[in-house]
């Protein structure tokens, strides 16, 4: 497992609970059953199970095994996202550089569950 800063998984953390709030938000606009409630649905849980497994939160063997599995698409989507858009941005930008900490906070998040079902299947 890769060591991190308690800093650096404070600013994790802080930005992954910024972001279940804002996702939380949104998906009251969107009716169950459609893509967008689906995808923020998918994308909230994969964020909460994120945030304990960085909390080592207890609570975290309540999650199976393909519940994790399942957590790491959302993930690895917010990471391909946020890359492909501070790509349109030139590096040292301030529109490029307020990609970073999202970033910065999903690989950790992407480390956290690999190491956690790398864990569970030996």
């Amino acid at each position: 497992m890769e060591n991190y800063s308690q800093k650096e998984l404070d600013a994790a953390l802080q930005l992954i609970s910024s972001t279940i709030d804002k996702c939380e938000k949104m998906q009251l606009k969107f009716g169950e059953g459609t893509s967008q409630y689906s995808l923020l649905k998918n994308r909230i849980k994969a964020l909460y199970i994120s945030k304990d497994l960085i909390e080592n939160d207890s609570n975290i063997g309540m999650y199976t095994q393909p519940d994790l599995e399942k957590a790491l698409a959302p993930v690895l989507s917010i990471i391909n996202k946020t890359e492909k858009a501070q790509i349109k941005y030139g590096e040292g930008t301030v529109q490029y550089r307020r990609f970073d900490p999202i970033i910065s906070a999903m690989y950790i998040s992407k480390v956290f569950i690999e190491n956690e079902i790398s864990k569970r299947t030996q």
